[in-house]
């Protein structure tokens, strides 16, 4: 396929301006395509004189093309392009009538059966280039246009799109006219959907999932709308313009590939976000996050559209932002930025020192296919975080001046970088160019250190910069209450300006300093001696748990940089996490005991201490969490305690009796995660995972037996397993990444390490043949994590010097291959 270029969309934008669509599918003909037809009206501009261009379509067939009235022969449909010759000025319309395919992948148009019902559903994931998939377009996202679609659905179907839907009778549905919107932002969902339909300040907003989960969404109906009203009149209190859509619906749709997706009018949501399972408070916060992320694209994003993806932060890092600050001041979920700071800007983190990083706005993304390897870290987390230090820096009122400038200038229409940065610049005095320059156009993290000079009684600080970005930070001191020695009480929080014109009195010596206290910039801190022996004392007696997330940060990044041995964390954990509050913390500091410090940065022969030491720490959490207060935090541990059980007795025992001892039950998650541990642990077999899922024979049931199918630690399981990955092209995406996560267990690395040399070659194979999609899962959750040594790097670099993996896959092997080559250094760190 012909990947569209920067250059090419440039010179298309400058030809063409593309008025209306008129598209019209039909979802009854059939498994395996739906009918496509597609009128465009367009004008070629009258100073570009007969011209040249293209229209992209991925068909099954191309039955027919009409370009004004007259005939074009499909066969010159070259790829996904098919050229449109001859063009004089003026306005011209262009019919494609076509079949195309249906997706398993998550990409286009995509169908799902529901195995619990036999209830089937479609729906549309157009981002990037794949509206191509489902309809004929001119496909980038400066060539705005206006959108009636109509559609054609089994009885008994709803059709949700971008605007009202009308049943009109004999299964046809119309969509409402859009206003000026972008292609990939178009939107179809249909199915005999399970719907909650309301009104909102006289816009009807609708919920809908597919009807097997429909108990779980009218448990939620109530938080979920809530949340959805709240957030929306929030925005309408920071934004001026209001709206800019005819209603605003949500939909749960199964096996999507990201978290959501922001068409207008119509957000799309993976529907694990309807939990037919026991879940903690944060992930309840997450889910209120990420509508709060979705609405606020309603404005950027959709009403002012980025004109070309190199800016892609523009709306990812506006969405983040916004997302959880609007979360924090609007719903109960006041928490956010805790959340943030121990699982999101982690994620930042570690992308900007891979050697695939990016400046937040990078200058030099010539096609889509290098676009969409943007959609990481640093385009949400780093972005975010440089909006919430902008917003510091430039205080709020200012800040969302210069974003209702911008929202007045361009809505309905295109803007760049520096579009937003003047808008912004006219709302304050500040030098908001020269900000983003540092911040926006730079790669890589800052570390700052704190420096002490002074005697005891009159102490000055000044902070170290190892990088180039100004910062505006706060810095905590604290020192030990005097009548519990193992609480850190703050004296005073500073506020400063690194670089620092001056070093900064503090008087007394205090027992800690925390840099960055608050978490309001993007950096890495490090600590004093004393202060790290503060810490290893008095960490869970910080009294913010912000300020414990910023350390359980700087910890995180010692580990990872060498300077702090991985078992020097668990113990810090060890110590700390039995007296921890805070869900998010406490999930995001075992998550990395578990799956980075167990699992890759210790040896295997110091694991199984680690993995005791792990179960240790949740067995005091459970028996903490006896009297049944704190369910969440009993959740968290009883989850934690599966995964670390090196023996099956326990979690055996739990399985059979149906419960913990002194709760939880166990819900379908919890008894597929002991299933799949057992099956690791060699303690399970085939009929009972066939049991299991007759029990719960829903598609997370379905992905449950997948996982533990291989899981299993059998020569014939193993085979099986890979073939069905690598070699069938049967799997959806996410019963692969299923499969992939039950693959490779640390317990099974000799019988899998025949495994290691084939996957290169067999992971470029798969991600050409099926795509970017699976490229992705293949990279991420079908790589050898656990095969932490030097030949599976050098097998690593050799692939990709000669195999020419697709970009996708290319990327995400960069990535693994960085992280593998650091934990090689962690753990050469622990032992030189």
């Amino acid at each position: 396929m012909s990947v569209l270029t920067r250059d090419e969309a440039q010179t298309r934008a400058q030809l063409l301006d593309v008025h209306h669509y008129a598209i019209d599918l039909d979802l009854t003909r059939g498994d395996e395509t739906f009918d496509s037809r597609t009128v465009i009206r367009f004008t070629v501009r009258a100073e570009t004189g007969t011209t040249d261009t293209f229209v992209e379509v991925k068909p099954a067939e191309l039955r027919s093309v009409t370009l004004d009235g007259q005939p074009l022969d499909p066969d010159t449909l070259d790829e996904n392009r098919l050229p449109l010759k001859n063009l004089a000025p003026g306005e011209h319309e262009l019919r494609v009538d076509a079949a195309m395919r249906y997706s398993r992948t998550g990409e286009g148009m995509h169908r799902f059966t529901d195995p619990a019902d036999d209830e089937t559903y479609v729906y549309t994931q157009l981002f990037m280039d794949d509206v191509q998939r489902v309809f004929a377009a001119f496909d980038q996202p400066d060539l705005k246009a206006v959108f009636d679609l109509t559609v054609t659905a089994p009885e008994g179907w709803t059709v949700l799109a971008n605007g009202i839907t009308e049943h009109t009778g004999d299964g046809r549905w119309k969509a409402a006219t859009t206003p000026l919107i972008s292609t990939y932002l178009v939107a179809v969902a249909a199915g005999p959907w399970h719907s909650v339909r309301t009104e909102h300040r006289g816009l009807p907003f609708g919920i809908h999932c597919r009807r097997s989960l429909a108990p779980h969404l009218d448990a939620d109906t109530d938080e979920i709308l809530d949340v959805t009203r709240a957030c929306f009149d929030r925005y309408h209190e920071k934004f001026t313009e209001p709206y800019p859509f005819d209603s605003y619906d949500q939909a749960f749709v199964p096996e999507f590939n990201a978290g959501a997706m922001e068409n207008p009018g119509l957000v799309t949501f993976r529907d694990e976000f309807v939990f037919r399972s026991a879940v903690t408070d944060t992930e309840r916060q997450t889910r209120a996050m990420v509508i709060a992320h979705e609405m606020a694209h309603m404005w950027f994003g959709d009403l002012v559209t980025l004109k070309w993806w190199d800016d892609i932060w523009l709306n990812e890092s506006f969405a983040e932002y916004m997302g959880y600050q609007t979360c924090a001041e609007a719903t109960r979920f006041t928490g956010t930025w805790t959340d943030f700071g121990v699982t999101r800007k982690p994620w930042g983190y570690d992308a900007d020192q891979r050697p695939s990083t990016h400046p937040v706005a990078p200058e030099n993304v010539d096609d889509t296919a290098s676009a969409l390897l943007n959609f990481d870290g640093i385009s949400y987390a780093k972005g975010a975080s440089a909006l919430r230090q902008l917003v510091t820096w430039l205080g709020e009122k200012d800040f969302l001046a210069g974003i209702n400038t911008h929202f007045d200038r361009h809505k309905f229409a295109n803007a760049t970088l520096a579009d937003f940065i003047d808008s912004l610049a006219s709302a304050t005095e500040r030098d908001v160019h020269a900000w983003a320059d540092a911040w926006l156009r730079t790669t890589g993290v800052d570390t700052l250190t704190p420096h002490l000079t002074g005697d005891n009684g009159d102490r000055a600080l000044t902070v170290g910069r190892d990088g180039t970005r100004p910062h505006r930070i706060a810095v905590g001191l604290y020192d030990r209450d005097l009548t519990d020695e193992g609480r850190l009480t703050l004296r005073e929080r500073v506020d400063l300006d690194v670089p620092q014109s001056e070093p900064r009195p503090i008087g007394k010596l205090p027992a800690l300093i925390v840099l960055n206290d608050g978490d309001l910039s993007y950096a890495k801190i490090r600590f004093d001696t004393e202060s790290f022996k503060a810490l290893r004392e008095g960490l869970s007696g910080l009294p913010d748990p912000l300020t414990r997330a910023v350390v359980w940060n700087a910890l995180r990044d010692a580990v990872r940089d060498g300077d702090l041995p991985a078992g020097a964390y668990l113990d810090t954990a060890r110590t700390h996490l039995p007296h921890e509050t805070d869900l998010a913390l406490v999930s995001g500091v075992l998550a990395f005991a578990a799956a980075q410090v167990a699992d890759r940065y210790l040896t295997p022969e110091q694991r199984p201490a680690a993995l005791a030491t792990l179960s240790d720490l949740c067995r005091d959490l459970i028996r903490r969490t006896e009297d049944g207060d704190h369910p969440g935090l009993r959740l968290i541990a009883v989850r934690h305690y599966i995964d670390a059980a090196a023996h099956p007795d326990t979690i055996a025992a739990w399985l059979a009796d149906g419960t913990v001892p002194g709760g939880p039950e166990l819900d379908p998650e919890l008894r597929w995660r002991i299933l799949t541990r057992l099956a690791v642990l060699g303690a399970v077999d085939e009929p009972a995972i066939a049991a299991e899922l007759e029990r719960d024979p829903s598609a997370t049931g379905q992905e449950g037996a997948a996982r533990c199918r291989a899981a299993l630690p059998d020569a014939e399981a193993k085979s099986r397993a890979w073939e069905a990955m690598f070699t069938t092209d049967d799997l959806s995406n996410y019963l692969f990444t299923a499969t992939a996560r039950g693959f490779w267990q640390p317990e099974q690395a000799d019988l899998v390490a025949g495994y290691v040399p084939r996957y290169y070659a067999e992971a470029v194979a798969v991600a050409a043949r099926r795509g970017p999609a699976i490229a992705e899962a293949a990279g991420r959750w079908a790589f050898p994590v656990h095969a932490v040594d030097a030949g599976t790097l050098r097998l690593g670099q050799e692939c990709l010097t000669d195999a020419d993996p697709i970009p996708a896959l290319r990327r995400k092997l960069v990535d693994q291959l960085d992280d593998l080559a650091r934990a090689l250094r962690v753990r050469d760190s622990q032992t030189g």
